[in-house]
């Protein structure tokens, strides 16, 4: 069956298709090989096979063929280039059919294989075999199975355009699955007879990855089992050279124990334990030299995630869909990257789907907080500092971890090449940060955190991207039962007048529940007295924590922002609505189209709007009352500026006093029923109330019953946190 889920491939007779992308990218139709046209044209196809029957978006096709200066052309290019490939593939097909291989899907391309025609696809399915049967206890059949599985490659992955693919984490992720092939079937070999193919392959993916030390290690115990020590002592005298000329640290625990081995004289018969997947992994290197069974895995076992939410309700769909991706054997490095407002709980979602898939990753689970949003507290996190702790928990000796974080991120690889580690990535700033941070092995997971959308990664690592909205009312009900339980006077009414006014935000409602699960009766009419006192403003979502109450999870988003970018947002409120377009933003702040453009820019990748289309922003009303706390002026300093509207000869209103301590966000504000904004003219003070209610939002105003997208809760350092979910 196809792996893109179609009806079984039919060809009509005498036209077999077959691919080739394990090695150069070779194609033959009917017995006879293709020629495959230009470069450019060569990489799309390599591109597509690589995803081995997965969409392949436009984007990244740009990407990889133009990287940074793609021409305005580029997506015309790229159609011209999948037309002539899919004649090449069918001859006589017309110019605009869809033809039977290369098809539109998810806003790209895909091309429909399976194992029969795709040597990448039928390489997965025989070390899939190949797994069961090392699970199953038979070591040399695993070996030889493994054997047969590693003749399919016939060199690099896409080797004739290695100039253009070598660092490409498209073509490197594959390559990656060939390097945990060869560790497996080398644990296997050394169990048994060893297969000439299996010395032959690890010999050869020893020589591409040679900073790989567990992959150097196995070299050395299976050249020893061939009865060639003098072979692996000069081995282990050119790699030990290579690390200190190179990197300036020693060997490993791993490739020191192989040499003690290998000096010992390595006769007698490795003894491992069954591993992740059926592998069979660890040789037992430290033990006595008459051998013994393996107790653990040669290499520490991090259990890094932070503890789980005693309570946590829906964001169901959203897990269901993290478990699939966790699931997923496709062979490429599974992402996701869940981004979203401050204070909406992605930190609390991922790490309750950490704690749900952990079981599939038993090399470990590493976590680190990023700081991508605590400038001034600590953070953005260096990730070359994150690396040297990673390495540290996966049994690195710190005098053997590099210097440079290019080199400590290409060691992470290598550690991870053969194991199965989940890394959780929380506070990410942007796609730079979190780069390094990117095992190579498709059998690892990433999950991510991020206030702004990440799309690079989806672009250069098939991320899965996920927005994160603020809870549906039934939800946000659940959160606050689950948490504090109802008063005796908490009717229905009371609780969704609680439920609105904390904008159905996660952080808002458990800080909300906090504090009434201190005091009789709980939630009550008294908690819908305090929500809606307009002298307290967000003070009423305010933490024991300080670092984690809302207001210092807004603030950290707003340190973030260009001065023309911090000004629009303190002049949001004077639009007096939750949604908008950059016009609006334009007449409000004087500032040229594209100056408000890269405002909003800004604004967004902040995560303080969120985009709804083109050009139409929203933002949450509690960002709304944050905004306008910002931008609380001296009463006498306010200044009138006249926007441009049909009544523009209407006299200037002055600024009306705080009579409406209630209004709705919704409710047309200053600007909006007489066409003039309130604009700050001077630095910020304590009265911010009037403020308030001269734009419309005395008191916290009730949103509309649209649910909008949303962010982080709190301050979620590498220290502990409670998440809110």
């Amino acid at each position: 069956m196809p792996v893109t889920g179609e009806e079984p491939i039919t060809e009509p007779p005498g036209e077999a298709v077959r691919f080739a992308v394990l090695g150069p990218v070779r194609v033959w139709r009917a017995g006879q090989e293709v020629p495959l046209g230009p470069r450019q044209q060569r990489l799309v196809l390599a591109a597509l096979l690589a995803r081995a029957g997965r969409p392949v978006s436009l984007t990244e096709l740009v990407a990889l063929l133009w990287e940074e200066d793609p021409p305005r052309s580029a997506v015309n290019a790229v159609h011209r280039y999948v037309g002539a490939l899919r004649r090449l593939l069918e001859p006589g097909l017309p110019a605009r059919a869809p033809g039977r291989w290369l098809v539109r899907q998810a806003g790209g391309y895909a091309l429909r294989v399976d194992a029969d025609r795709l040597d990448l696809l039928a390489f997965r399915a025989a070390v899939r075999h190949a797994r069961a049967v090392a699970a199953a206890g038979d070591a040399r059949e695993a070996a030889n199975r493994f054997g047969s599985a590693l003749e399919q490659w016939q060199g690099r992955c896409a080797a004739d355009l290695e100039a253009a693919v070598g660092t490409h984490p498209l073509f490197t992720s594959v390559d990656n699955e060939y390097v945990a092939a060869v560790s497996e079937a080398a644990d296997a070999a050394l169990h048994g007879d060893p297969p000439a193919s299996v010395l032959a392959a690890v010999r050869q993916a020893a020589q591409r990855h040679p900073w790989d030390e567990r992959l150097q290690a196995r070299l050395l115990l299976l050249l020893a089992s061939h009865g060639r020590q003098a072979e692996a002592l000069l081995l282990y005298r050119r790699v030990s050279a290579m690390l200190r000329e190179e990197l300036g640290v020693e060997p490993g625990a791993e490739l020191r124990a192989a040499h003690e081995h290998v000096l010992r004289g390595g006769e007698h018969e490795h003894r491992g334990r069954s591993g992740p997947q059926g592998a069979v992994v660890g040789a037992d290197l430290d033990g006595p030299p008459g051998g013994g069974p393996a107790v653990g895995p040669p290499y520490p076992v991090p259990a890094q995630l932070p503890a789980d939410l005693p309570c946590f309700v829906g964001r169901e769909r959203v897990l269901e869909q993290g478990m699939a991706l966790a699931g997923q054997t496709s062979g490429a490095l599974r992402v996701l990257a869940i981004d979203g407002i401050p204070g909406v709980g992605k930190t609390a979602l991922a790490v309750r789907l950490a704690h749900r898939v952990a079981a599939r990753f038993p090399d470990g689970q590493l976590f680190a907080d990023l700081g991508g949003f605590t400038a001034g507290e600590g953070g953005p996190f260096d990730p070359g500092e994150v690396l040297y702790a990673f390495l540290e928990s996966l049994g690195v000796e710190r005098q053997r971890i590099p210097r440079t974080t290019r080199s400590r991120a290409a060691l992470f690889r290598s550690v991870l090449a053969t194991r199965s580690v989940l890394v959780v990535l929380d506070d990410v700033r942007d796609v730079e940060q979190v780069r390094p941070l990117l095992p190579g092995a498709p059998r690892c997971m990433v999950v991510i955190t991020c206030r702004g959308r990440l799309s690079g990664l989806a672009a250069a690592h098939g991320a899965r991207m996920i927005g994160l909205g603020v809870f549906s009312a039934a939800e946000a009900v659940g959160c606050l039962a689950e948490r504090v339980g109802f008063g005796s006077d908490a009717h229905t009414g009371v609780i969704e007048e609680i439920v609105e006014r904390c904008g159905r935000l996660p952080l808002a409602l458990s800080i909300v529940a906090a504090r009434a699960a201190g005091r009789a009766g709980g939630l009550s009419r008294r908690t819908v007295a305090e929500l809606a006192d307009a002298t307290k403003g967000l003070d009423v979502f305010s933490d024991d924590d300080r670092g984690n109450d809302l207001r210092a999870a807004f603030a950290r988003s707003h340190r973030t922002l260009s001065p023309d970018a911090a000004r629009a947002f303190r002049l949001l409120p004077s639009h007096g609505r939750l949604d908008f377009a950059t016009s609006d933003l334009a007449i409000a702040t004087g500032l040229s189209a594209s100056a408000t453009a890269a405002a909003v820019g800004d604004l967004v990748r902040a995560r303080l709007l969120t985009a709804l289309g083109p050009d139409r922003y929203e933002v949450h009303p509690l960002i709304l009352a944050y905004a306008a706390e910002r931008g609380r002026v001296p009463r006498d300093r306010w200044a009138v500026v006249q926007r441009p509207s049909a009544d523009r000869g209407r006299a200037q209103a002055p600024v009306p006093e705080l009579t409406d301590l209630l209004p709705r966000v919704s409710r047309p504000g200053l600007g909006a029923a007489s066409g003039e904004a309130v604009v700050g003219a001077g630095p910020d003070t304590d009265d911010a109330q009037a403020f308030l209610a001269a734009v419309g939002l005395g008191g916290l105003a009730r949103p509309p019953h649209s649910a909008a997208p949303s962010g982080r809760q709190g301050d979620d350092r590498v220290r502990a946190r409670s998440p809110s979910g």
